[in-house]
């Protein structure tokens, strides 16, 4: 019995005698007892409880015995017995009741801060976002003509993200603009970071800030997924370049691995046959698909890169458009997949 429990039932054994008159009410007292039938308030003279006697131990104030049954106790088993009480908890607050006392403060929890930057951390801020469908984050996609994918799972919307400016010092208060995040994953969909590009609500494009995207938690080997990837799946930098691809071919599942070093070292689902690279027009695009396409071709998954006309796919999207996206990349594909990809 806890400390708060035994106080009680110590109360209790004080006020004995009130508590039989109180609970057993069809019992008397006779010398040192009450008696009655039993722990129900039945007429009769099989129970009896001790009136007196020390605070706790053999023959303590507030101790019955039902010669009937053998059954004994306390109390507040007594109490629990006469109100037909299920609870331990409940069986307190009736004694509570009884003797006056109010109720304990629940036990205040104190809010654990998850470490800044930690996966723990991404996972509470993603839980903070909203779906993207009607805020300034899907205005910033459709200035980048990416429309229609407002509804992706890893795709939420923040009003008030803080921000910390590079130098800045950490118990100075930080900034807070309005940002698209997106979740990133592992193979199994644990979340593992959280990608931010914080905006302008008076523009709807990237906020004036150096810089305007940051990513938190563990991201080395895992990406943005938008689809769900089977034996075929499109592999990029920047989030709005892969998500071009995506919108040029909206059956195609694709990942952000979010930066050239990252998509080297994406880690590539069992079971793939097929890897679209849709890297970056630049040498750390160049050196990121090598190194891919080695990491590929050592487990004898098949590789082809997607070239885009412009430094990304983005651009491409933003200067051809998605049908003229479409094509230009069905151009690319293995004949297997024309069928599933363009239909």
């Amino acid at each position: 019995m806890n400390s708060a429990a035994s106080e009680i039932a110590r109360r209790l054994g004080r006020e004995a005698e009130a508590v039989c008159r109180h609970y057993l009410s069809n019992g008397r007292k006779q010398g040192r007892y009450w008696i009655v039938g039993d722990i129900e308030n039945t007429p009769g003279r099989s129970l009896y409880v001790r009136l007196t006697g020390p605070a706790h131990g053999p023959g303590a104030a507030g101790k019955w015995t039902d010669a009937a049954t053998g059954e004994h106790g306390d109390l507040l088993d007594l109490i629990a017995g006469a109100r037909q009480l299920h609870t331990f908890g409940e069986t307190l607050d009736e004694a509570r009741i009884f003797l006056s006392l109010p109720r304990p403060e629940p036990p205040t929890r104190e809010r654990v801060v998850a470490p800044t930057g930690s996966p723990e951390a991404a996972r509470r801020l993603f839980a903070m976002g909203r779906p993207v469908d009607g805020t300034l984050a899907e205005r910033y996609l459709h200035r980048r003509g990416l429309s229609g994918i407002g509804d992706a799972p890893a795709l939420r919307f923040h009003p008030c993200c803080y921000y910390w400016r590079e130098g800045q010092l950490k118990d100075s208060p930080p900034e807070t603009w309005p940002a698209l995040l997106a979740k990133v994953t592992d193979l199994n969909g644990n979340l593992t970071g959280v990608h931010r590009t914080w905006l302008d609500p008076a523009t709807a494009r990237k906020a004036p800030l150096d810089p305007s995207r940051k990513a938190m938690g563990n991201l080395l080997g895992h990406g943005v997924r938008i689809g769900t990837v089977t034996d075929i799946v499109a592999v990029g930098e920047g989030l709005e370049s892969t998500l071009s691809v995506r919108m040029a071919l909206p059956n195609m599942p694709v990942v952000s691995a979010l930066s050239a070093n990252h998509l080297a070292a994406l880690i590539l689902p069992t079971g793939l046959q097929r890897l679209y690279i849709a890297a970056d027009a630049d040498e750390a695009g160049d050196v990121a698909t090598a190194n891919l396409i080695e990491r590929a071709g050592a487990v004898g998954v098949e590789t082809i890169r997607l070239f885009s006309l412009g430094g990304d796919f983005n651009e491409d999207l933003r200067k051809l458009g998605r049908d003229d996206l479409r094509t230009h990349l069905g151009q690319q594909l293995a004949e297997p997949d024309l069928l599933r990809l363009l239909s």
